[in-house]
């Protein structure tokens, strides 16, 4: 039987599953999902090089589903080859053909839309939230072009998701860095979910503004084995990345999904009978050949050995640098500690990779660029790019440091969302976070990042863990020391760093956990609770309360979510007054004390943060005293509290 005919009789059958487990889910975007039938079965019978029973071999071709919601063509796919599922080879199962109808349910593999977290490793990324996926690609190609490994990353993307700006961002990204293992699809059906889509995201369209950035296009028929195949196959003599467009049918061989407004919609009990009828298999079922073998190599080894660093030893670190004389006078900035320790970090483990999002002489990742150009990725202004390219990096075994302002990452708040859905291995550094930096504005500063990433510190994983560990330093040697621990944790971080030289705390011996707190002085009256750049402030705060005869503790909380014992550790008995001091916007880490302390229920907290929105001024003490932050008005504000004023 010719290869058209047996591709012709495989769409066929991936459709029949399609239809089937959407209307046993009662939910679902069967219409999506066989407009890729031939697409699937070209590329997941064909062309991919892959081993369904090990989708964890680094040396096999990847696909990433940027249109998410299209995953059920994709799931019947898997099953029909017996892909292997689970969280890690060791639990890993053949996928059946009667696991589609868990599609959707709460303990199945098989989500609305991709999530290798929950146990489908054909994945690399949780997607669904359109737009993304390509930039995810373009981290694992770069991986594996640092890893010398051929291998193509195929991804699917709709025509109604390329209005996002991301998929630009992408293809702007890709072309630059000349990502010929790259291979996007665009699913040009025409349809949206509530209309047709724009002629801005024809397949004429798509192929002019493609060529524009420097791709070379392809435009095929999408329900054309041949066309697919030769297309998927194409090496253009220019060198440049190519891009498939595939001008399909959404509802592909079914009437009752063809129309406007079919989009999410399954079948119901008499529409589904007549779609199998449309979709009746020819009689002869044809001999079909799966997967191309993978290319021969030696696999990668898995074993990640701990990445050691020593105890800080700043005036030597900091050797050869313009940050030499503030070491010598005993201070340093966050933001340049944090650079050194990227630098020694790149230099004690090759699986270290930078990005920067073209502030790298502001967040100092410009350090480890220097000496680690090949693992340094310049990704420009284009913050949500570089996330998602992060999240690729991870899923490739690189240990991705995504840098930027603590403010600019607001851009990328759903690509980050994603990433920790995604389970990704991420660490994320945010520098001029809070309001210390003062002439910039507020449009410079990080005062929502704290909210948001200590949302994220709040919500378990299906590992168990943090969905994000978030940590505010406030000084060189806790920078250094945490920057070492979240790259051996394996799971996402958020880091913040600061513009001003703060004093160093410090000894150079001195033991962090992750997650954790220090007690840098105990009181029986009131303990000031702080992070980051108040910590000094509130150190300030807390010698005006002493000199008014109140014993007044303090506590660097550095991280969250905070310990389990952290109420125990900070010596907050029954009765006892807290004084949580924050510079950026509340939700952070004052609500997590307060839920610990309503969670006893004995534990008074009073919360003082950015209350009032910051402006410029040429200092930080400025900014302070503007919002009501300095330490004369902690200091006000703590006595008053305690009924001591």
């Amino acid at each position: 039987m010719s290869f058209a005919r047996a591709v012709q009789y495989k769409a066929i059958e991936l459709c029949r599953h399609v239809v089937r487990m959407t209307a046993q889910a009662e939910s679902g975007h069967p219409s999506s999902a066989t407009s890729l039938a031939h697409v699937t079965a070209v590329l997941m019978y064909h062309a991919m090089r892959y081993d369904p029973a090990n989708p964890w071999n680094p040396l096999a071709d990847r696909l990433v589903l940027s249109e998410g919601h299209a995953v059920p063509i994709i799931y019947a796919a898997y099953a029909d080859v017996g892909g292997v599922v689970g969280t890690d080879p060791a639990s890993g199962r053949k996928l059946s053909v009667d696991d589609l109808r868990s599609l959707r349910e709460i303990g199945s593999v098989l989500d609305g839309h991709p999530n290798p977290a929950i146990g489908f490793p054909f994945f690399d990324a949780a997607t669904g939230s359109l737009g993304q996926g390509l930039s995810v690609a373009a981290g694992l190609a770069i991986a594996a072009r640092m890893d010398g490994i051929d291998k193509t990353i195929y991804c699917l993307c709709g025509d109604g998701e390329s209005r996002e700006g991301q998929i630009w961002e992408a293809v702007d990204f890709i072309a630059e860095r000349k990502l010929t293992n790259v291979r996007p699809l665009f699913n040009s059906n025409q349809m949206g979910q509530s209309d047709y889509v724009s002629p801005q995201q024809s397949a004429a369209m798509l192929a002019r503004k493609l060529r524009a950035y420097g791709l070379h296009p392809i435009t095929v028929n999408g329900h054309d084995p041949a066309a697919i195949r030769k297309a998927l196959a194409a090496r253009p003599p220019t060198g440049k990345p190519v891009a498939v467009i595939a001008r399909t049918k959404k509802g592909w061989g079914v009437k009752e999904l063809q129309e406007v407004g079919c989009h999410g919609k399954p079948l119901g009990a008499k529409e589904l009978e007549s779609a199998l009828a449309q979709l009746a298999l020819p009689a002869k079922k044809p001999d079909f050949v799966l997967c191309p073998p993978l290319p021969r190599g030696e696999i990668p080894q898995a074993a990640r050995p701990p990445i050691a660093l020593a105890d800080p030893d700043l005036a030597k670190m900091a050797e050869g640098t313009k940050f030499a004389g503030a070491v010598a006078k005993g201070k340093l900035a966050t933001r340049q500690a944090y650079g050194l320790a990227l630098r020694d970090l790149g230099r004690a483990s090759k699986r270290i990779v930078a990005l920067d999002g073209d502030v790298s002489n502001s967040t100092f990742s410009e350090i480890f660029r220097k000496e680690f150009p090949d693992r340094f990725i310049e990704c420009r202004i284009a913050e949500q790019n570089m996330i998602s390219v992060a999240a690729g990096l991870a899923a490739a075994g690189k240990i991705p440091f995504a840098n930027t302002f603590a403010k600019f990452f607001v851009r990328a708040y759903d690509q980050i969302e994603m990433a920790a859905n995604t389970c990704a291995n991420l660490k994320m550094v945010g520098s001029h976070s809070g309001i210390s930096l003062g002439a910039d504005g507020p449009s410079q500063m990080g005062v929502v990042d704290a909210p948001f990433f200590g949302a994220l510190a709040s919500v378990r994983t299906p590992k168990g863990q943090p969905a994000c560990v978030v940590l505010n330093p406030s000084d060189a040697v806790s920078t250094i020391k945490l920057a070492a621990l979240i790259a051996n944790y394996e799971g996402m971080a958020y880091m913040r760093t600061l513009r001003p030289e703060t004093p160093i705390l410090y000894r150079p011996e001195e033991p962090f956990r992750l997650v954790g707190q220090k007690v840098l002085a105990r009181g029986k009256d009131v303990t000031l609770v702080a992070w980051g750049y108040m910590v000094h402030e509130a150190k300030k705060a807390a010698e005006k309360i002493r000199a008014a005869g109140i014993e007044a503790g303090l506590v660097d909380a550095y991280s969250l979510p905070l310990a389990d014992d952290f109420l125990e550790a900070v010596g907050a008995g029954p009765g006892a007054a807290l004084v949580v001091v924050e510079d950026n916007y509340a939700g952070a880490l004052a609500s997590a004390v307060a839920a610990a302390a309503a969670r006893r229920g004995d534990v008074r907290v009073l919360a003082l943060a950015a209350g009032r929105m910051p402006k410029s001024g040429k200092t930080a003490d400025d900014v302070l005293k503007f919002v009501g932050l300095d330490a004369e008005a902690v200091a006000r504000r703590t006595t008053e509290f305690i009924g001591r004023a």
